[in-house]
């Protein structure tokens, strides 16, 4: 395994986070548990949830997820091994059965915290994450900003840090993250941050071979401003594992939610389909290519991979011994300036 820094902290993480939200809905306890066991084995220490997993998002398996994770603290008595990652969720209609009222005000911070401090069995969180803004902005499959002149949303970012820094002085979280977050958000944050508040460490948010839009403005944030990036859905879904290419496979979390579509119109599938010839023709997987091609980003600081089987998470994990060669990063580019972004 590879190993990083948490950006702005002493914490080393691996170059590889173990995804969690599939444990609760398609993965019991057992294969939730199967699968940290066998990350560790690997040298993975990162694992990554949120309040609101199990998806798709439902009171029936919210909190689901960190369920599975604190049963198997309590198990093996191995929590010091792990840098653990969770989210509070924002305002939005998938999640309106969590809170009365979904936003980052103190009392929603303190209520997020101390319930997925519960359920996780633990203490502290190490790195804590708003899932989505507040405010009205590009995110969950949308490529550009449009303004919304009815908005009720201000500007709060100071309030939200002092809200989360409440709960770092109480030792309940110990870094600060965000998610499916914009530059204009990020340097916000960072700005009221030299107020003596929580600085943010990471920003988790899509980022693949189908989904390069964060290479317009946020990379260069992140470098200049020591963020690192957490991208989630570095193979969309699946899709870039190839699987789907000849229709859409049973059970698998495409043919059980359709509503997921985000990586698979036909503008997504045919440069799957480039993707897929051109590690071909190097001997290499589709799936190694698509996360080897993540793990060399250098504003990556941790790649999050899921898997819903154990022969998939092998794979995934494995994908840290592969480097691709200058000759297949050109190749790459040249199929991504051909067919941009097909997926935001």
């Amino acid at each position: 395994m590879k190993y990083s820094k948490l950006p702005n902290t002493d914490i080393e993480v691996s170059k590889i986070c173990l995804g969690s939200m599939t444990w609760g809905e398609q993965n019991t306890e057992v294969e939730g548990h199967e699968q940290i066991d066998y990350a560790l084995e690997k040298g993975v220490n990162f694992i990554d949830t949120a309040e609101m997993y199990s998806v798709p998002a439902k009171p029936e398996t919210q909190g689901s997820t960190e369920k599975i994770i604190g049963s198997w603290f309590k198990k093996t008595g191995r929590r010091k091994e792990v840098v653990l990652a969770s989210k509070i969720a924002g305002p939005a209609a998938m999640a309106s059965h969590i809170r009365p009222k979904l936003d980052f005000s103190k009392e929603a911070v303190e209520d997020a915290v101390n319930k997925s401090l519960e359920r996780l069995q633990t203490d502290y969180i190490d790195l804590y994450q708003l899932h989505w803004p507040e405010r009205n902005t590009n995110y969950f499959g949308q490529l550009g900003y449009r303004h919304d002149t009815s908005e009720e949303w201000e500007d709060n970012f100071l309030e939200v840090l002092e809200n989360l820094q409440e709960q770092v002085a109480k030792g309940k979280i110990r870094n600060i993250g965000l998610s499916n977050e914009t530059p204009f958000g990020l340097m916000r944050f960072l700005e009221e941050s030299k107020k003596e508040l929580p600085r943010v460490s990471t920003v988790q948010n899509p980022y693949s071979l189908l989904n390069r839009k964060d290479e317009v403005g946020l990379t260069e944030v992140l470098h200049r401003e020591n963020v690192g990036l957490l991208p989630y859905s570095p193979l969309g879904m699946g899709v870039l594992s190839g699987k789907h290419l000849d229709g859409i496979q049973p059970n698998t979390r495409l043919s059980l939610f359709p509503q997921y579509k985000r990586y698979s119109g036909d503008t997504a599938t045919e440069a799957t389909r480039r993707y897929k010839k051109l590690a071909d023709q190097h001997g290499l997987s589709l799936t190694h290519l698509s996360l080897a091609f993540v793990n060399q980003q250098s504003f990556v600081t941790s790649n999050i991979i899921g898997a819903t089987s154990m022969e998939q998470l092998k794979e995934n994990i494995s994908s840290i011994d592969v480097v691709l060669s200058e000759e297949i990063l050109k190749e790459i580019d040249k199929i991504h300036h051909s067919i941009p972004n097909p997926a935001p």
